[in-house]
């Protein structure tokens, strides 16, 4: 038996021998519900100052640029403290990380929602970047280990779902919350909504050793595989900021659309985002490589067509909910990927991929400005489709020959190999 299989059949067994004690078949649902509604709460907090930007701005008397770097600073913490973090906990069990991470969300939102300048709210909103940059590298691992390999996908596709909820749902419901009363009760909602999460995985989850998880190593464990999907995900997130940042800009002034059309065509992109996340969801366990290369090809088609063909504004449309379809989908299937090739922990590989995604966005968001003196808005699209075809290339590269040659197998769905299964079935 080589080095990875036995670190797995450790994972599944125990260095003693005793089976990992799982939750009850009751439980599975109520704690993967539990880190749905984590999922949406904590991406509407990432998000929710967008739609409170002047009313934060007005209340605290501070411009709109200082209010945004809420939101800038929120991402940049996110790719800085992923990994880090991830390697400090990573002999803790997972209950008591994921009740910790979800005590900080519940603490910082009720700081944040409690303060009375701005210091204060920045570093509130500091406390739940650092709780969320681990939460989504522990989340995966918990989550897909509750149920049958056969079914990971779906669940991966579940809790992007769920994460993608924010923009369509969480954001404008804390947005329209907030116009009617106060900007800081949408914020202490976001803790009620964490408090409920909190409660549910302290209950029912049990407690266990880290490595022994279901789904602490990758089935199908590829260094090459690893680096491939880090990179590709990297550039396409890359590709999508450096125009998604200025869609605004371009919608008005290439498009011609109006600027009340404009927020009618973000809740249409926010709808395509969930639309992309929940049909990909669907095959992800039995093509979880096309499902990849799928949503970046994707991605790279509404890119260059709104660059050559933006000024219709039907053709606008379309293309813009490409992007919108293919967002959502290229990060959740990267995250999927890592599931299986991780070349050591997943949840350090999680990490590694959500760091690498959002250091992306950064320096996508930061060629965009520097290309758009020189070439417009319009420039900035065609960059980001030229990355992105970038993307497909890394990834097209990094497969095998023999994979080239043959479709994707049934007996491959989860990227086990077809000698068989090193997890569990439940």
């Amino acid at each position: 038996m080589d080095g990875v299989t036995e670190q797995v059949q450790r994972a599944r067994i125990g260095e003693d021998g005793a089976i990992t004690r799982r939750p009850a078949p009751w439980h599975r649902p109520a704690v993967l519900g539990a880190l749905m509604l984590a999922a949406l709460t904590f991406n509407t907090a990432e998000n929710l100052p967008v739609g409170l930007l002047e009313l934060i701005s007005e209340d605290l008397r501070v411009s709109l640029s200082a209010v945004g770097l809420l939101v800038t600073g929120y991402g940049v913490t996110v790719a800085i403290a992923s990994v880090p973090l991830a390697h400090v906990v990573r002999a803790v069990p997972r209950r008591h990380v994921l009740t910790g991470l979800l005590a900080a969300l519940v603490v910082s939102s009720l700081v944040a929602a409690l303060a009375a300048s701005y210091w204060l709210l920045l570093v509130a909103r500091l406390l739940t970047a650092l709780a969320q940059a681990l939460f989504w590298a522990v989340m995966g691992p918990v989550a897909v280990g509750l149920f049958a390999s056969e079914v990971r996908g779906r669940v991966v596709g579940a809790l992007s779902v769920a994460g993608s909820l924010a923009l369509v749902l969480g954001v404008p419901a804390g947005t329209w919350l907030g116009q009617r009363s106060d900007w800081q009760v949408p914020i202490a909602t976001l803790a009620a909504l964490g408090l409920i999460s909190l409660v549910t995985i302290a209950v029912l989850l049990p407690t266990s050793r880290p490595e022994e998880e279901p789904a602490a190593y990758a089935s199908s464990p590829d260094v090459r595989r690893f680096g491939t999907v880090l990179a590709a995900g990297a550039l396409s997130a890359t590709g999508a900021f450096t125009g998604y940042t200025y869609i605004v800009t371009f919608l008005g002034d290439v498009s011609g659309f109006s600027p009340s059309a404009v927020s009618v065509l973000f809740v249409v992109f926010g709808v395509a985002c969930l639309a992309g996340v929940s049909v990909t969801g669907a095959f992800l366990d039995r093509f979880p490589r096309s499902a990849l290369t799928a949503a970046v090809a994707t991605q790279a088609v509404g890119m260059l067509g709104l660059y050559a063909f933006g000024a219709h504004q039907v053709a606008a449309v379309v293309f813009l909910t490409l992007v919108g379809g293919a967002l959502g989908p290229v990060f959740m299937t990267t995250q999927n990927a890592m599931l299986h090739c991780a070349p050591g922990r997943t949840d350090i590989a999680l990490a590694a991929n959500s760091g690498a995604y959002n250091a992306g966005i950064a320096a996508g968001a930061a060629l965009g400005g520097l290309i758009l003196p020189l070439a417009g808005v319009r420039g900035t699209f065609l960059a980001g489709g030229l990355l992105t075809v970038g993307s497909c290339a890394v990834l097209f590269g990094g497969r095998p020959l023999r994979e080239r040659r043959r479709p994707e197998r049934s007996t491959r769905r989860c990227g086990t190999p077809a000698g068989g299964n090193l997890t569990d079935k439940r």
